[in-house]
């Protein structure tokens, strides 16, 4: 029987259309893991959501925990998928910029500017970022974000080398990285911890003038 047939009404003896029962489509392979991870963000958006239970996010989305776990071994497996989608979209879109934009201070306030507005975007991504809602889960997973600013402050070292001092470059420019992924990392944490009403990108280009 086709889709068609499974939507028309279903005729009567009398000629009048019986309603039909509505039938739940199953989703496509792959999809059902995106939805969690999207409403496991969703959720983290809200006040006093740094602890999410599984038991919480079957709920929203209207099935057992049991089909969790049949996309994700564990929670923390769960807030590995949204770290991952984390280092994916800030290091390409920071690949973009070094591709597009000479090295220099503009490519380092350029990159920056990228992070916040990425976190503005995504506040329930900004708790895990800063370790908000990681902090009853699996170590590993902090250990991970800790080494995503790592390479993020890398990143921006190296863009920075080209305006560094030129008597001693590669300390200036460590220095300078280190300032502006500690200003960065201040600014996600404020926000989080606002409840995102601090935003981020407050003063931002008045605040990258001084530090770059």
């Amino acid at each position: 029987m086709s889709h068609a047939e499974l939507d028309s009404p279903v005729p009567t003896p009398e000629g009048e259309s019986a309603p039909v029962a509505v039938v739940r489509k199953r989703p496509k392979p792959g999809e059902r893991r995106v939805q969690i991870l999207e409403a496991l963000a969703t959720m983290l958006e809200q006040p006093g959501a740094e602890r999410i239970t599984t038991a919480a996010l079957a709920a929203r989305l209207e099935v057992s925990e049991a089909a969790l776990y049949r996309h994700f071994a564990s929670k923390a497996q769960m807030f590995e998928g949204l770290i991952e989608f984390i280092e994916q979209s800030v290091f390409t879109l920071i690949n973009q910029i070094a591709e597009r934009e000479p090295a220099g201070a503009g490519q380092a306030g350029r990159i920056v500017a990228m992070l916040i507005q990425f976190a503005e975007k995504n506040p329930g991504m900004t708790r895990v970022m800063v370790g908000d809602a990681l902090v009853f889960e699996n170590d590993r997973l902090q250990q991970r974000m800790n080494q995503f600013f790592d390479k993020v402050e890398a990143s921006l070292k190296q863009c920075l080398r080209a305006s560094a001092d030129a008597a001693t470059p590669t300390v200036d420019a460590a220095v300078r990285a280190s300032v502006l992924t500690a200003f960065t990392v201040g600014r996600l944490q404020r926000f989080a911890r606002s409840g995102f009403k601090r935003l981020p990108s407050e003063h931002l280009d008045a605040s990258l003038a001084r530090m770059l």
